[in-house]
């Protein structure tokens, strides 16, 4: 009997399906930290920087992707290497003294953080549907999202977050529903153009504390260990694992810095050309958008914000309570049932629960940003300078140390985390 020779092209397909299905299953705790990165409050200020900049913000997202590539990389590798979070290093090398500084003044960002969230999801979710209360909504996501982080295992939850990552590709589309520039484009993203005044440094600090978020450090730690799941155990760490690691890490990264081009490159074409230069919050960027870019990109828009918050605040309220059950010794970890890890959960739980009462007190979203803003500008260059110092410990990390590479882009971020975290200041109270 005569065999027919296979489908070239069928063979391709396969092949080419392969390669995409095994690169998929590497990627996992780097891609969820990279996709919370760009969570609502950070849509909205990437809005606001193609509202008040146009294009001329984009070449921010080549700046900051080799830089905070690089901290989550040494984050991630504390983790596999110790088989410890973040918190948890710190806690059997340094003085207890830092760690306490570190819940002072991580906590109540964090907290901050997720309330704007919260509220962002609630008003674009109002947009959609007029008739139920931006406040309903917000109560809605926050009790689903008590449930989902309690009641599924951490390796469901994990692949629930890992899939909702795939909502961000909307903000990929977006920007072709409208008329580009191309040329422009490309010359603003591969030409920096800085402005020295007030408005243009204020939102690249902004921009820089955005990106490059204290409390991603501990979630990429921490979820290093998860992965694992050898809490108890000594890992032995090889190259593989740590190029699987690293590859995980910066596509995440990558993805994380390409929605944040793409949501500069919609809204500084859409809202900044039609004269539309005041974006305060993810539901006036989304609103703005329904007369200039249509229906579809505006609906796609807001669906990506609901996408990224429900990706972001458990991120956010897990890093928190890693951060405090690490301090103190806790039971910790999402791969723990809530019996066995009460303290835990019961952190994640007040974390989101006063988060939601911010939406209640008076402190509207974009107050709560710029709080956020000024206490990530203090602690993110301390945090990367401690990052630093425990990657090139060989006590801590064995033969796992830093490399040239790695030191000289820890440095380059703790530099201008350390002179936004000052510019900040003087901007908000000069």
């Amino acid at each position: 009997m005569k065999h027919k020779s296979p489908d070239p092209a069928l063979s391709l397909v396969t092949k080419k399906g392969n390669v995409l299905s095994r690169f998929w299953r590497k990627l996992g705790p780097g891609l969820v930290t990279g996709a919370s990165d760009d969570d609502p409050s950070g849509i909205a200020t990437y809005s606001q920087a193609g509202a008040l900049f146009g294009l001329s913000m984009l070449w921010t997202a080549l700046l900051t992707f080799p830089l905070m590539a690089a901290v989550q990389e040494m984050c991630a590798r504390v983790g596999m290497v110790t088989s410890a979070g973040l918190t948890g290093t710190l806690r059997k090398n340094y003085p207890k003294a830092i760690l306490y500084l570190m819940i002072l003044f991580s906590g109540p960002a964090i907290v901050l953080n997720i309330g704007a969230d919260i509220a962002g999801m609630g008003a674009v979710s109002n947009l959609l549907i007029p008739q139920v209360n931006a406040s309903i909504f917000s109560v809605f996501y926050t009790l689903l999202l008590v449930l989902l982080i309690i009641y599924l295992p951490y390796k469901k939850f994990a692949s629930v977050l890992k899939y909702l990552c795939v909502i961000l590709l909307v903000y990929l589309i977006v920007p072709f529903m409208v008329k580009q520039d191309w040329l422009v484009m490309l010359r603003q993203t591969f030409i920096p153009e800085i402005k020295f005044n007030k408005a243009f440094m204020a939102m690249l600090v902004g921009i820089l504390g955005t990106t490059i978020s204290p409390y991603l450090f501990f979630w990429q730690a921490s979820m290093e260990v998860e992965e694992q799941g050898q809490k108890s155990k000594v890992l032995v760490v090889d190259k593989r694992m740590i190029g699987r690691m690293r590859t995980d890490v910066y596509s995440g990264m990558f993805f994380s810095n390409l929605v944040m081009y793409f949501i500069i490159l919609t809204t500084g074409t859409c809202l900044f050309g039609a004269g539309v230069h005041q974006i305060d919050t993810v539901d006036q960027a989304a609103l703005a958008l329904k007369p200039l870019a249509g229906n579809a990109a505006y609906l796609l828009f807001a669906i990506g914000v609901i996408g990224t918050g429900l990706i972001a605040v458990p991120v956010l309220a897990g890093s928190l309570s890693y951060i405090i059950s690490e301090t103190f010794g806790w039971t910790e970890g999402l791969n723990k049932k809530f019996h066995e890890a009460k303290g835990f959960y019961i952190v994640i739980i007040i974390s989101l629960a006063i988060s939601l009462l911010i939406n209640f007190i008076g402190i509207s979203p974009i107050q709560a940003l710029i709080y956020t803003a000024i206490l990530y500008g203090l602690t993110a260059p301390v945090i990367i300078l401690i990052v630093l110092h425990i990657c090139n410990n060989k006590e801590v990390m064995g033969d796992k140390v830093n490399g040239r590479w790695s030191n000289a882009l820890g440095v380059a971020a703790f530099l201008l985390m350390g002179a936004s975290g000052i510019m900040l200041i003087w901007f908000q109270f000069f």
